[in-house]
């Protein structure tokens, strides 16, 4: 009897009255000082959507006033602010820690079999390396909002009164905690992988986060000693950057993206693998060309430190630089094809699933496919020419950021939330808001796209009447997206609050954290799992007592 009521346990699979990790030591004390993945997990997910919430205040002020050409409701130096602050809060403070940060170190564990990192004190330091640099990027604000653009383009940076010291020794800090989280996941993933789980039997957003570690901690160190040297610049007047002291701006081009270009990737790459683990899923196949997708991680990450070239096309270097760079820019697109026609031929004869995860799965194939695509343009030496410093440009990186990132954050987020939170959360309003935030984010920046195809300069202030349509056009659809994101905000609380109990397996997963309860025990499992074909959805079914899939073979334990 007591192995059936084990069996039984495991197959309901929902801890919220038992003991878990939210509820195994209380108070404020127990959360700031944990060491638990999970709980450090939950408090960058906060963290970063707190960041996520003001740049988005930020993005919708400027969308209002360039509603008209002339008349606004900020004034010009402002609004320089206000796009800057935009730029820096969502690329330094959101998009680059939130998947491998916030989903990363809930899932990761889990998904080895594991009972935590290689390094849970490392772990809870990138953590408050982030909370420092967040406030020092914060504190411009206070001392002088920057105005020259989330890159810090020399020498303007030089010679600005606002704050850029305070954002870019932020920025700095932010480093360190992407490297502390890049070499924590590469230790963990080599050493704390389970009996049974070699290196191609990885789930697939493993070897996503595999690829984004590598980069994090071969390029953020370019990234942090570049920064340093602009304060170093400003503080001390070194001539390094500023031709005014004899430096060289277009060297500061070099160095900057030779970074972030790489942090592209960065962000793009655990996308990528949430994409390649929810498509299997919700079509219910094994993932088609596993093996390529793995290694396609790995190329990307390889060639995105060869590409940074492409963004200085009219920064007078020479020609052949420019080929050699153009070539790279075509060659770094392979690898992300072969990704994108293995989740279609994963949902090729699928049954296809609609859920809320599905959706944005479906959401990122149109959009990076159109970010990508659109790549390819601006990679073309002589159509650079024209687009360079467009709104085309503007419409090319949020097709991939946010049509990419965001939106498979986004997917990831609903796909694992039933897993650490244990409550299941209304998929009606979840499909409402998919499909708004699908809507608003098309008519925000395709319009783009036309108008920057047009001439129309990105970061200007006034414009000409002929570009009006345009920029109603999309600052009516930034409305529709932040009206869905205000839905998903409001049903996910919710959830917290009064969501049905989640079972063990609400989707069929078959990677390692749905063989645990939701939410996980303090320790993750009991005893170490042994891992199998993480794409074996045929090992499940559906049970419509628990409300979930489970095991054929727990359930027949259960049953007997």
């Amino acid at each position: 009897m007591a192995d059936k009521g084990t069996a039984a346990s495991l197959v309901t699979g929902n801890a919220l009255a038992g003991d878990n990790y939210l509820n195994h030591t209380k108070g404020l004390r127990s959360w700031l000082f944990t060491l638990d993945h999970k709980r450090i997990g939950v408090m960058y997910l906060v963290s970063i959507l707190a960041s996520f919430l003001l740049g988005g205040i930020f993005a919708l002020l400027m969308r209002t006033s360039l509603l008209s050409p002339t008349k606004h409701i900020v004034s010009a130096d402002t609004y320089n602010q206000m796009f800057t602050l935009h730029g820096a809060i969502m690329i330094f403070l959101f998009i680059i820690p939130g998947i491998p940060a916030a989903l990363g170190n809930i899932v990761l564990p889990l998904m080895l079999g594991a009972k935590d990192v290689a390094f849970p004190r490392l772990n809870l330091a990138s953590y408050y390396c982030w909370v420092a640099g967040a406030i020092f990027s914060l504190l411009s604000i206070v001392l002088g909002a920057v105005d020259t653009g989330w890159t810090f383009y020399t020498p303007y940076s030089t010679t600005t009164n606002t704050s850029v010291v305070a954002m870019t020794f932020g920025a700095l800090i932010l480093g360190f905690s992407s490297i502390f989280t890049g070499l924590n996941f590469i230790v963990t993933i080599h050493k704390l992988r389970p009996k049974g789980m070699g290196w191609f039997r990885m789930p697939l957003f493993v070897w996503g986060l595999y690829g984004t570690a590598i980069i994090q901690v071969l390029a953020t160190p370019v990234l942090g000693i570049t920064l340093l040297l602009l304060i170093v610049e400003r503080t001390l007047g070194v001539g390094i950057f500023d031709p005014a002291l004899g430096g060289d701006p277009v060297l500061y081009q070099h160095f900057f993206w030779f970074y972030s270009h790489p942090a592209v990737y960065i962000m793009i790459l655990p996308a990528m693998g949430v994409i390649s683990e929810t498509v299997s899923v919700f079509s219910r196949k094994h993932i088609f060309g596993y093996k390529a997708i793995a290694f396609s991680s790995i190329a990307i990450a390889a060639i995105s430190f060869l590409v940074w070239g492409h963004h200085m096309f009219v920064s007078g270097q020479s020609n052949l630089a420019g080929m050699i760079f153009s070539f790279l820019t075509f060659l770094v697109a392979i690898p992300s094809a072969i990704k994108v026609f293995n989740w279609v031929a994963t949902m090729y004869k699928g049954a296809i699933r609609l859920d809320t995860p599905m959706l944005y799965v479906m959401s990122f194939l149109f959009l990076f496919g159109i970010g990508g695509l659109t790549g390819l343009f601006l990679g073309s030496l002589a159509v650079d020419v024209h687009l360079h410093d467009t709104y085309f440009v503007v419409a090319h990186f949020h097709y991939v950021m946010f049509g990419g990132t965001v939106i498979a954050f986004l997917g990831g987020l609903h796909y694992w939330w039933p897993k650490f939170t244990g409550r299941m959360y209304d998929e009606a309003w979840g499909r409402i808001a998919a499909v708004l935030v699908f809507v608003g984010f098309n008519a925000t920046f395709f319009s783009q796209f036309v108008m920057g195809s047009k001439g129309m300069p990105r970061r200007y202030y006034n414009y000409l009447p002929e570009y009006q349509i345009y920029h109603q056009i999309s600052t009516i659809g930034s409305f529709v997206m932040g009206i869905g994101f205000i839905i998903i905000a409001v049903y996910l609380i919710r959830s917290l609050i009064a969501g049905k109990p989640a079972p063990a397996n609400p989707w069929g997963g078959a990677t390692l954290e749905w063989q645990t309860t939701s939410p996980p025990p303090h320790d993750n499992f009991a005893l170490s799992p042994e891992a199998g074909d993480p794409y074996d959805l045929e090992a499940f079914r559906w049970d419509a007592a628990v409300g979930g899939y489970v095991k054929k073979s727990d359930a027949a334990v259960a049953v007997g």
